[in-house]
């Protein structure tokens, strides 16, 4: 989405009576325009990045193989200026845009070294084919920002609308081309983004689902949109049409943007609802309560794992912490065990298919809908944490 201005969250850190707060930096995304001769430098630059990470990659690869050696991000980035003499091309690119490139090699090894040492199922970094490096970044050089016009060094002066203003020092950009062949840029800044709402006493409980996509504990339902539902025509009949193309063609190029566009369309509608709705319980509600849900776990049952990623229930708890964390609210996740069997007035546990759409208790006769008796009891255990967190004795 154009419009997504993404603020990062912040923590505290006590220390003895001393509180220090980190503060993240602010991210602004921008539709730009570049020209046609532009746009053929911008891909150009992706593949020679591409370029140096398959070979910062191999050089790592090679290393270890043969040698047992570990090469370090120092190592690899010494080898940019040997690159540009074998392959002069690469002078065409700008210095810190071929270091993030090395960089990014080495992030990528600390998350697999790091998952490999958590036990986790690790995937070695992989090589990167013509078409998969969408991205390039600038890091505090070769690039201003005046008006309307973001000038990148190799690259030349490039149309941006600015939908909203900029605020606080550039510190870094990245440049991203998505499938549809529309450019972005994500402009890091060192804005303040902690900006407290007045203090609310209200409190809300989610049980998210799917026949309603969130069921809050005041008995308000948010219907599920289901944009991939929507869009299952539309993306069976571009695949139709891209299955008859023919290999290497243009026709086939024009149908694959097609369907890159329907996902496109899916991704920034969900998108839109997700920003709006946490915005709006971010605003209204002091403390907000959620399931700590493991949707890898759930997405196991094929018969509802289509509906249970088209909801995308885990970006509504994301955007919903971060902009409590900007704006001085409290998300809490609780453990979603038996909180749809509890009855949320006598506390005693009923057994229930999924199919029953209602909770009828034998013990209190208490008759509500199944979800709206969850959220209740989301609500209930959402407050008992926070008082039980309440009473720990403060570092302060």
């Amino acid at each position: 989405m154009a419009g997504y201005s993404r603020q990062l969250q912040y923590s505290n850190l006590y220390l003895g009576k001393m509180t220090i707060l980190f503060i993240m930096p602010k991210v602004n995304r921008y539709r730009i325009y570049p020209t046609k001769s532009q746009v053929t430098k911008l891909n150009s630059t992706l593949e020679l990045c591409r370029w140096v990470y398959n070979e910062t990659l191999a050089l790592r690869k090679n290393a270890w193989e043969s040698e047992q050696k570990r090469i370090s991000y120092y190592d690899s980035k010494k080898m940019i200026p040997i690159w540009k003499k074998d392959k002069p091309e690469l002078k065409n690119v700008h210095s810190h845009t071929l270091q993030d490139v090395t960089m990014r090699v080495d992030l990528a090894f600390q998350a697999f070294f790091r998952r490999v040492k958590a036990g986790e199922k690790a995937g070695y970094p992989r090589f990167k084919g013509k078409g998969w490096y969408d991205s390039i970044t600038y890091l505090q050089s070769g690039f201003t920002l005046n008006g309307n016009l973001l000038t990148l060094s190799k690259i030349g002066d490039i149309k941006i609308k600015l939908h909203r203003p900029l605020e606080g020092n550039i510190k870094r950009l990245t440049i991203r081309k998505t499938s549809t062949g529309k450019w972005f840029v994500s402009i890091l800044t060192d804005a303040e983004t902690y900006q407290p709402l007045q203090p609310s006493d209200k409190s809300v409980g989610i049980d998210v689902g799917i026949l309603s996509f969130a069921t809050l504990s005041n008995g308000t339902y948010v219907p599920n949109p289901r944009f991939y539902i929507q869009e299952e025509k539309a993306l069976a009949r571009a695949n139709r049409k891209l299955s008859k193309a023919e290999k290497g063609t243009p026709e086939r190029q024009k149908c694959l943007k097609t369907l890159c566009r329907v996902y496109e369309r899916i991704t920034n509608k969900r998108e839109d609802f997700t920003q709006k709705l946490s915005k709006n319980l971010v605003d209204n509600y002091g403390i907000i309560c959620f399931e700590d849900l493991n949707i890898k776990n759930m997405t196991k049952n094929h018969n509802l794992a289509k509906h249970i990623l088209d909801a995308a229930w885990s970006k509504l708890v994301t955007y919903t912490s971060y902009k409590a964390e900007n704006a001085g609210r409290k998300v809490v996740l609780v453990d979603p065990k038996n909180t749809s069997k509890m009855c949320s007035s006598c506390g005693m546990l009923v057994e229930k298919d999924l199919s029953e759409r209602t909770h009828n208790c034998p013990f209190c006769g208490l008759s509500i809908d199944r979800d709206l008796n969850a959220s209740i009891n989301i609500l209930r255990l959402g407050l008992q944490s926070v008082r039980k967190t309440d009473r720990c004795p403060s570092f302060q």
